[in-house]
């Protein structure tokens, strides 16, 4: 029969002189102390490991900073891990990797992997939006949490101050972005559930509103206005550049010259840019080939048709049309996108086919037979469509009061 290890005492510990030779003094149960000749003192951990049978060894730490009762209670909670057959400096490993991934894998880290996915399928004025909405009023307050420690109740309670102020569509965008970033750490190991799939019911849902839009027959005010608006000459140009395409607010400020196919008239939006991620082509007209000739001096040897004030080599914000429109006096009766509206609604007052105008305002077709044909046959009914719209907008101008018109007429003089 062995003889039984004398547990050590705070006293031992406390005195334990260096020698020339590192030597360890036993506690029992495989706790020692080891000296080093340097007087380093550490605690370490002697056992057999499972299934392979060998001896290894597993420091706690240093001592005075774990003192001896701590190091004992690590050393029963390692023995009854090797009573189940874990190895301790293996299951120690896994927790240390669990903690590092912890720290990696915070809500903000995975949202930002997630979103360079999604910038694939989106514009990088949409990706914009989302990150900001994301530091905004999530990233504050629970951006540095593990994920898998994001609960339903701790989104709710995050979202809950953005509801109290009634901005129930900021709302609805925000579960939707949470939910798509937990769908995504899913879908990569990371996560074994969404546990935010039902957030969105605590809220009220928004109340569907269509984005304002002045009736056809207020087209004149509006270009009347615009005409005496103090605007810069960009702002006024990207305002009607938008009102004769037709196109949406982050399409016309984005403008790209590399787009503008002046010989065949024809402006050519790759699919990265645009909301359903397939490529646009639009007619253009005498009127939106002279606002082309408005901005080549200022713009001409830029990479964007509209550059932004402060920094040319930037685009135009998408909501420099929208403050524009405030600063005119069309608060809640006009917006940016309502130009698409005022077209639509114009159009089919004046019996243009309903398929050419829902082409021409990029409007998804599920058929993928007609869509072809759309592409094919489509640009040249939108040609002449296009040209009747934009001839009516300078009609509404009085005919000099337009951008379009004005250049027109220099160049024919």
């Amino acid at each position: 029969m062995g003889r039984k290890t004398q547990p050590l005492s705070s006293k031992q510990v406390q005195q334990a002189k260096a020698k020339e030779k590192e030597y360890n003094l036993a506690d029992g149960g495989g706790l020692a102390l080891r000296i080093k000749p340097n007087e380093t003192k550490s605690w370490i951990f002697n056992y057999t490991k499972p299934y392979t049978k060998k001896r290894a060894n597993i420091s706690f730490g240093l001592f005075p900073d774990l003192s001896l009762a701590n190091a004992r209670r690590e050393r029963d909670k390692y023995r009854e891990l090797l009573a189940q057959d874990i190895d301790p400096k293996e299951y120690r490993e896994q927790e240390a990797e669990k903690q590092r991934e912890a720290i990696d894998n915070t809500l903000e880290n995975i949202a930002r992997r997630w979103l360079s996915v999604k910038k694939s399928k989106i514009t990088s004025n949409y990706a914009d939006d989302i990150w900001n909405s994301l530091q905004l009023h999530i990233f504050p307050h629970i951006g540095r949490h593990p994920i898998h420690k994001i609960t339903a109740r701790l989104a709710i309670q995050t979202v809950e101050p953005v509801a109290a102020k009634g901005s129930l569509e900021t709302v609805k965008r925000l579960c939707q972005r949470l939910n798509e970033i937990m769908v995504y750490a899913v879908n990569n190991d990371i996560l074994g559930s969404n546990t935010l799939s039902g957030i969105s019911s605590t809220f009220q849902a928004p109340k569907k509103r269509h984005m304002p839009a002045l009736r056809p027959d207020e087209l004149p005010e509006l270009m009347q206005t615009l005409t005496t608006a103090n605007i810069k000459l960009t702002t006024r140009c990207l305002i009607e550049w938008q009102l004769h395409t037709m196109v949406r607010p982050s399409e016309a400020a984005g403008t790209r010259w590399a787009e503008l196919d002046i010989d065949n008239q024809v402006w050519n939006i790759p699919a990265e840019r645009m909301k359903k991620d397939r490529p646009h082509r639009i007619p253009l007209t005498s009127q939106t080939l002279a606002l082309i000739e408005v901005m080549r001096p200022i713009s001409g040897d830029r990479e964007y048709l509209f550059p932004a004030d402060r920094d040319y080599r930037k685009h135009a914000n998408e909501q420099t049309a929208n403050a524009a429109l405030k600063r005119m006096g069309f608060t809640g009766r006009l917006v940016a996108h309502g130009l698409r509206s005022i077209a639509s609604t114009t159009l089919n007052e004046q019996a243009f086919d309903a398929d050419i105008i829902e082409a021409a305002l990029a409007h998804s077709d599920n058929n993928e037979v007609r869509r072809a044909y759309n592409r094919a046959e489509y640009l040249k009914r939108r040609s002449i469509m296009m040209a009747w719209w934009s001839e009516h907008i300078e009609k509404a101008a009085q005919g000099n009061m337009s951008l379009a018109n004005r250049t027109k007429a220099l160049r024919a003089v």
